[in-house]
């Protein structure tokens, strides 16, 4: 299964052909007139949807436009709902469509209006329609390049243990400075917890310093200066992790064949063609068997 799969599981004609087809080329390709129109107008459509909920949480526009932007909100919704169920109908597929990336993204688009009818509120959640516009990389012609986030994907993938044991061993150290805060400072400067120590550590260590709780003595502040200057010295450790498997990443992904025809170096370590020019990269046999074969003597 290739890497952005994920993104077109189930995007496949309907065999039964017909309308299905024909509003497949619409709403799954942008090769046509039709099918350029539809993208564009879905684009401009999540904008202005996202741009209402924006402007429905302003306190001012809300009371002075309530009813026009409830109204706009459902005729949103009913249209992405409308669309939702063309989707499913017109792929081969709609359970595997309905599971994608794409399928689940436009069925978040449309549930927050739907659950605000029993909980009042839920209709900020469909600020996520601006996922949607994602789509765009395909109306671009930039979805190549979608399928490169893989790459910082599988780099997460190798370094979560790390990261994750650095995230336990911070939150051991906000532990120990919450409590020892709490014990210092007390109630009558804010630290009426060790939980709430415990939040001070966390915003002090990561040099955020919201001010809401300060230390007023002198011990509280030498261990407050204490715990900046660690917060520095371990503030890039989750990147370089990062960034190093990104590294590694790269290097595995890229090898250093070199094509005879054009010269070109840094192919794919299971690419046959050159990305430039076509012809045919030399194939390199790596592994054990490559070393036994650079081991054995030639003969005269």
């Amino acid at each position: 299964m290739s890497r952005d799969s994920l993104f077109v599981s189930g995007c496949s004609a309907h065999p039964a052909g017909g309308w299905r087809a024909r509003w497949y080329r619409i709403v799954f390709q942008h090769d046509t007139r039709a099918g350029l129109l539809f993208d564009i107008g879905l684009i401009v459509a999540i904008l202005v949807s996202v741009g209402v909920t924006v402007a429905d949480s302003i306190v001012n526009v809300h009371r002075e436009m309530n009813t026009w932007l409830y109204v706009l909100e459902w005729a949103f919704t009913l249209a992405f709902t409308a669309e939702y169920v063309l989707r499913l109908m017109i792929v081969d597929r709609p359970a595997r469509y309905a599971r994608s990336a794409f399928g689940i993204i436009d069925l978040l688009a449309i549930l927050p209006t739907y659950l605000s009818l029993l909980f009042p509120g839920a209709q900020v959640l469909l600020i996520v329609r601006v996922l949607r516009v994602l789509r765009i990389f395909r109306l671009l012609k930039m979805a190549r390049y979608v399928s490169e986030s893989g790459m910082m994907l599988n780099a997460l993938q190798r370094s979560w243990r790390k990261i994750l044991i650095f995230i336990l061993f911070m939150l051991g150290l906000a532990t120990i400075f919450g409590a020892l805060m709490y014990v210092i400072e007390g109630p009558q400067h804010g630290f009426t917890s060790i939980p709430m120590g415990m939040y001070w550590a966390i915003v002090t260590v990561s040099t955020v310093g919201y001010g809401d709780l300060s230390p007023g003595t002198v011990p509280g502040r030498m261990v407050t200066s204490v715990l900046i200057l660690i917060g520095y010295g371990i503030l890039a450790v989750p990147t370089g992790i990062f960034t190093a498997e990104l590294l590694q990443a790269g290097k595995l992904q890229m090898g250093d064949s070199e094509c005879d025809a054009c010269g070109l170096k840094g192919h794919l370590d299971d690419a046959r063609y050159c990305r430039r020019c076509g012809q045919r990269i030399p194939f390199k046999e790596t592994g054990p068997a490559a070393a036994a074969s650079t081991d054995q003597p030639r003969s005269g």
